[in-house]
C-alpha cells in the first residue's frame, strides 16, 4: 500500500527584506508582531515565545538545517514552502528557499505553494490604511507563466522536490482568484512535458467551502487540498452570529472558538477520505499577533487534541498527501515549532499519529 505523504506548510518571513523595511520599519520580519503580542482575555497564550530555535534569522543555514531534523523527528515527510511570484522580475521572500536549492542543503524533501494573491497593508499593520495596497498579484499572460515556470525549473529537477507519480508538486493558494489560472495550469503542463516531466501534479488549496470542489478539477488541478479552519462558520446560525459579535464589538474580544469542536470541520470523514483530496491537520490557530481583537482565536489546543485529530485525518484518507498547516506560522498561533510553554510536545503528539497509523 501506497504511503502518504505528510507536508507541511513553511513561511519563508523570518528575515529581512528591502520591501518589508520599507513598509514596516528596518529590520520587519514576522517576529516583530509575535513578539509584540499581548493577552486579549483570561487564559489567552500571548506571546508566544520559540525555544529550540530561537527568534531565528532564515538566512542562516545551520537553522534551516534545524528545522529539517525537528520535522523528520516529528514525522513529516517534506516542507512545502510558500512561493511569491507577483510578476517578471517581482518576487518576494525567495532568498532562504533558493539557498535551499543552491546549497543542496538540508538533504529535505520539498515543493513549493504559490501564495497568489495581493498584499496589503492590513495583512499585518491594523493601524495604517485598509485600502493601501502594497504589491498586486498580476497574471500578465503566456509569457509571464514561461517565465514563472523557468525560474523554478531548477528546483523542479532537484532531487529533493516531491513528485507524485513523476509529475513536481505545485499548489496554488487561491484557485478561483482568477480566470487565468486555467491558462496558467495549461502553460505549464506543456512546459513541463517539454522539459521531460510527465507534468505538473497541481493541487488547489482549498480554504472555505467543499461544495466548490468541481471548479477546481475543471480548472485542471489533480487533487484538492481542504485547508478549512472555518469556513463559512456562523453563517447559517443566527444566534452563534449574535453571541459572536457581542463577544467582539461589546467586550472587545476576539473571536473565540473551541479547536477540539471542529473536528468535523477540519476534516469531513465523507469528502475528506476521497482519493483525489489532500486533508490538513491543523497546529492551532490565533491571528491575534497580526489582527489584535479583530483576529480569531482557536481555544483548547493541546498535544492530545492534535494527536487526536491528527490520528483522525492519517487513519482515513487515501489521497497521496497530508498537509500540516504549518511548521512556522508564529504570528497566526499556527505553528509545530517549540516554544517556552510546550516544548517538543506538539512535535511528540504529532509523531506518534505518524506511527500508529503505519502500523
Amino acid at each position: 500500500m501506497k504511503k502518504t505523504k505528510l507536508l507541511a506548510f513553511y513561511l519563508p518571513q523570518f528575515h529581512p527584506t528591502p520591501e518589508n523595511d520599507e513598509w514596516w520599519g528596518k529590520g520587519f520580519t514576522e517576529w516583530t508582531n509575535v513578539g509584540k503580542a499581548k493577552p486579549l482575555f483570561p487564559g489567552h497564550y500571548q506571546p508566544r515565545v520559540p525555544a529550540d530555535l530561537g527568534y531565528y534569522d532564515l538566512r542562516l543555514p545551520d537553522v534551516r538545517q534545524a528545522q529539517a531534523e525537528l520535522a523528520r523527528e516529528a514525522g513529516i515527510d517534506g516542507f512545502c514552502y510558500w512561493h511569491y511570484w507577483f510578476e517578471p522580475g517581482k518576487e518576494l521572500l525567495q532568498g532562504p528557499f533558493d539557498e535551499v536549492v543552491a546549497s543542496g542543503s538540508p538533504d529535505f524533501p520539498f515543493c513549493l505553494a504559490w501564495a497568489n494573491h495581493s498584499w496589503y497593508a492590513k495583512t499585518w499593520n491594523k493601524d495604517k490604511s485598509q485600502d493601501k495596497l502594497l504589491i498586486e498579484q498580476k497574471y500578465c499572460g503566456v509569457e509571464d507563466y514561461k517565465a514563472h515556470f523557468y525560474r523554478l525549473l531548477a528546483s523542479f529537477k532537484d532531487s529533493r522536490y516531491i513528485k507524485e507519480n513523476g509529475k513536481p508538486v505545485f499548489v496554488i493558494y487561491s484557485p478561483l482568484d482568477s480566470s487565468e489560472i486555467k491558462n496558467f495550469i495549461s502553460t505549464w503542463q506543456e512546459l513541463a512535458k517539454k522539459e521531460g516531466f510527465p507534468g505538473i501534479y497541481f493541487i488547489a488549496h482549498n480554504l472555505s467551502d467543499r461544495k466548490e470542489l468541481k471548479k477546481y478539477y475543471d480548472l485542471g488541478f489533480d487533487s484538492v487540498n481542504n485547508c478549512i479552519i472555518l469556513g463559512k462558520t456562523d453563517k447559517n446560525n443566527f444566534f452563534a452570529k449574535i453571541i459572536k459579535g457581542f463577544m467582539s464589538v461589546l467586550l472587545k474580544l476576539p473571536k473565540i472558538y473551541n479547536y477540539k469542536k471542529l473536528f468535523n470541520r477540519f476534516f469531513d470523514i465523507e469528502i475528506d477520505s476521497s482519493e483525489k483530496i489532500c486533508p490538513s491537520i491543523i497546529a492551532g490557530w490565533d491571528h491575534t499577533p497580526r489582527s489584535g481583537r479583530k483576529g480569531v482565536v482557536l481555544t483548547n489546543y493541546t498535544p492530545d487534541n492534535l494527536y487526536e485529530l491528527s490520528y483522525r485525518v492519517l487513519s482515513n484518507t487515501q489521497g497521496p498527501f497530508v498537509f500540516v498547516k504549518s511548521w512556522n506560522e508564529w504570528a497566526e498561533g499556527n505553528y509545530l515549532e517549540p516554544d517556552l510553554r510546550n516544548g517538543k510536545d506538539y512535535i511528540y503528539a504529532l509523531k506518534k499519529a505518524v506511527e500508529n497509523t503505519s502500523k
